[in-house]
């Protein structure tokens, strides 16, 4: 006994110690929880403003292809009237603003890109112009030959004998000697020196004529016979080069109008599609979060507590609160937690007891979202009565509630709330 004076009693912990650890243990899950849940918001949080970032960005190029295609129609608009007003037959609709293959191609129709279809298009423009200019040249060549032939054009045929005429100054006075020979010789020239314009042409024989009445005096030999045949020259331009000249010219400047319309539509065809790819990128991104949404809410309601039979009484209660267009939201939310539920039929039987905690408290939270709202608030003052049950106010469901069950029937028809067979219908537990 003495031995024993002073000694501890031997306490029996066993019980508490393993409570203890239980509680230890919750509690560290609880934290890991936490974090791993602060980890995937923030994970989302990201998402969701670089989803912003990218809808932003579909806006502005949105916007950027709707000014471009109004500017591209009013530049086509314009290249119209002139083309009229010139009688100019120019093909403003050949891949043009609406032009069809460019259409097609945005929409993967098996067309062309939209800048080759502006490529071709350019192309067979240019090999047009240059036919037309041949045309021109050619006409301007007539006229050339028939200056040739008069009988006061052969001092003209040829270069200036200046060694043989002792025309020892004529290079002090003409910087520029010009024949028209040397401009029959260059209309076919092979060398590079070819004409590509009439107006070349124009421009030396005018030449040809001034020069010899630069360095002749007034009133000789052959100073008249160059001003009358520069006169003849004029005369024929005038009348028969001139005004095709001046079409050509014209028709040139609504082509390079109309090129610019296509440049605009071929860019505005690309940022679209560009614009509908990134469209669907955040689409598809949308649903991926929604998803990764819904896996969040699951792990959070994993942990939520079950309802209490007052609780549940309550939120049977305010299910029959809820207008026909909130109902298929609720049937909705226990679907995604019961695949095996049974959407089908015009009235829907919901056992409230048979719901999951996490689906009875997302329930709750959806329900007091709607009856927080004031059009909801007004309808439910209008229809329901405190206290009583919605079909026709009766007190159906005393079994349930004495069983602490609530069953829900949610009708699809578009009725009056309350009325069994109508737009929504709910018994609760009194």
């Amino acid at each position: 006994m003495g031995g024993e004076v002073g000694r501890a009693p031997k306490r029996e912990w066993t019980g508490d110690m393993a409570f203890d650890q239980q509680a230890t243990s919750s509690l560290m899950q609880d934290k890991q929880l936490k974090r791993m849940l602060k980890r995937k918001v923030q994970d989302l949080t990201s998402k969701v403003e670089e989803m912003e970032r990218q809808v932003l960005e579909v806006m502005r190029m949105r916007a950027s292809v709707r000014k471009n295609r109004a500017l591209a129609g009013k530049a086509a608009t314009a290249v119209a009237v002139s083309a009229a007003a010139a009688g100019s037959t120019i093909a403003l609709t050949n891949g043009g603003p609406g032009s069809k293959d460019k259409k097609n191609a945005v929409q993967g129709k098996g067309a062309q890109n939209p800048a080759k279809l502006a490529e071709i298009d350019k192309a067979k423009q240019e090999a047009a112009r240059a036919k037309r200019m041949q045309d021109l040249i050619r006409q301007s060549g007539n006229i050339l030959r028939q200056l040739m032939q008069h009988k006061w054009a052969w001092p003209f045929l040829k270069p200036v004998d200046v060694e043989g005429l002792g025309l020892h100054d004529y290079f002090d006075v003409i910087k520029k000697p010009m024949d028209l020979g040397t401009i029959r010789d260059r209309m076919d020239a092979t060398d590079g020196t070819r004409y590509e314009h009439p107006q070349q042409i124009c421009d030396d024989i005018r030449l040809v004529f001034s020069n010899a009445m630069t360095y002749n005096q007034e009133g000789t030999d052959v100073y008249v016979m160059a001003r009358t045949l520069s006169e003849k020259f004029e005369e024929k331009w005038r009348t028969s080069l001139e005004p095709k000249l001046n079409e050509e010219a014209n028709r040139r400047r609504d082509e390079e109008a109309l090129d610019k319309v296509r440049e605009m539509t071929a860019k505005n065809a690309v940022e679209e599609a560009e614009a509908d790819k990134l469209a669907d990128n955040v689409g598809r991104e949308l649903e991926v979060i929604d998803k990764e949404l819904e896996d969040l809410k699951g792990m959070t309601m994993s942990k939520c507590r079950p309802m209490t039979i007052e609780e549940k009484r309550q939120l049977g209660h305010n299910l029959g609160k809820l207008p026909p267009d909130r109902l298929n939201r609720v049937i909705q939310i226990i679907a995604q937690s019961n695949p095996n539920f049974d959407m089908k039929g015009d009235e829907v039987e919901v056992d409230i007891d048979a719901q999951t905690p996490g689906t009875l408290w997302r329930l709750h939270r959806f329900v007091q979202s709607c009856l927080r709202a004031p059009r909801v608030a007004g309808a439910a003052a209008g229809g329901m009565h405190q206290g009583h049950g919605p079909r026709g106010g009766g007190t159906g469901g005393s079994e349930t509630m004495q069983n602490g069950r609530g069953a829900a029937a949610c009708g699809r028809g578009a009725g009056h709330p309350g009325k069994r067979g109508g737009g929504s219908s709910v018994v609760a537990p009194q």
